[in-house]
């Protein structure tokens, strides 16, 4: 059924915006009109149709928030554990959704669940809002019989993916802040500030020192070639995201990536505990583990990783178990490898899984936070010598003068 964005004004005089579907625009406003709600304006809505595989993602679109997709998923879950029908429970939460998108997406998938249709592949209907995560648990769940159960898995995993990002974020804003101000103060100073002062320094006509000289000639050019220097960032910054969208250039970004010091070693832990904690959540919801894997290449979010798990996945093919793949990798740590032997060899996998997930992201919060109280160090002492350089530089030729 079509679904329609409205204007309208209440029984109050209020202005009120929404949606609503109905088979035709007629039929949409005679609903509205018996709601007391006088239709302004009215247009009818794509909710999204299913990407065709190798086609490119949408540019302009945006998703939906985790926090609140999740919110969504509890909800949902809650709802059918109470003996809610799917059909009815998805009408609820139209009612109740705040996120407008969310609303007209979740009216999409109803109708197409009403069709006859199962939920996860009217939910494959828009990839921009729910993943292949998130589909083939969905659908494992109706499989099985416990959707309820699963999704309330799937909320627990996305809030606390959710949760991580944000500590990771938290602590890096603060020395980011610290660099964009200090770098923003640099530039003023050697586009407004020391033009004017070198510039009475060079009508003396003595000889400036060597660090006035230098100061100078970068002010100057800094001034006068700007626009030189925002081109080649830009060029830069378009070349690089040309690079990384191919598949070497992928691989050979996330492979250094992984090298950097300090830095490396927390985004191998992120995307450790990634793969634990999505794995897990896998095979708890009934998927096998061939399959999981498969879906967990896609979310680990590094190429290099998603080439190791592809590796493992063929090796569990031709009759490995996992732990065997796991050691002989070499981005994951023999401990892991060790924990998951034990895990299968106990037939508790999944609990293996959730203590390792557990384990790293603890490991990735005091990592977090020896690389904040190293970064900002480094970044204070770096604006200090490129301040205290400046300085000088002004200094020096007063002093000069003075003695003269």
């Amino acid at each position: 059924m079509p679904i329609f964005a409205y204007r309208a004004i209440d029984a109050r005089g209020k202005m009120k915006k929404g949606t609503v579907d109905a088979d035709t625009a007629r039929d949409a406003r005679e609903k509205l009109r018996r709601q007391d709600v006088r239709v302004t304006e009215m247009n009818r809505v794509e909710a999204g149709a299913k990407r065709e595989k190798g086609a490119p993602k949408p540019i302009l679109q945006r998703g939906i928030g985790v926090r609140v997709l999740a919110t969504f998923t509890r909800q949902f879950a809650t709802l059918l554990r109470s003996g809610v029908h799917l059909a009815q429970g998805l009408g609820v939460l139209v009612d109740q959704v705040e996120d407008r998108r969310l609303e007209v997406t979740l009216r999409d998938i109803r109708e197409r669940v009403v069709g006859g249709i199962s939920l996860a592949e009217a939910m494959s209907f828009h990839p921009l809002h729910f993943s292949d995560l998130y589909c083939n648990m969905v659908r494992a769940g109706e499989a099985s019989g416990n959707l309820d159960d699963v999704l309330e898995s799937l909320a627990d995993y996305m809030e606390a993916q959710a949760n991580l990002r944000a500590k990771v974020s938290a602590a890096m804003t603060y020395p980011a802040v610290m660099v964009v101000v200090g770098l923003s103060v640099v530039v003023f100073l050697m586009s407004f500030v020391v033009p004017r002062i070198t510039e009475i320094l060079v009508k003396k006509g003595n000889v400036l020192p060597a660090p006035t000289q230098i100061l100078i000639a970068t002010s100057n050019f800094m001034k006068g070639y700007w626009w030189v220097i925002l081109i080649g960032l830009v060029v830069g910054i378009v070349n690089f995201r040309l690079f990384i969208a191919t598949e070497k250039g992928r691989m050979i970004w996330d492979t250094n990536l992984l090298r950097i010091p300090v830095f490396g070693t927390l985004f191998k832990k992120q995307a450790i505990s990634r793969f634990c904690v999505t794995l897990s959540t896998l095979v708890k919801s009934g998927l096998p583990v061939h399959e999981s894997l498969l879906i967990v290449g896609k979310v680990v979010n590094n190429a290099l990783m998603t080439k190791v798990i592809q590796e493992i996945h063929d090796r569990i093919l031709e009759g490995a178990d996992i732990s065997t793949p796991v050691r002989s990798s070499k981005i994951f740590p023999p401990m892991v490898g060790y924990m998951i032997s034990v895990g299968e060899q106990s037939g508790q996998l999944e609990d293996v899984l959730d203590r390792i997930a557990d384990t790293y992201e603890g490991e990735i919060e005091h990592a977090v936070q020896r690389l904040t109280s190293l970064v900002e160090p480094m970044i204070i002492i770096f604006l200090a010598v490129v301040v205290g350089f400046i300085v000088l530089s002004v200094l020096l030729p007063l002093l000069q003068f003075s003695n003269i």
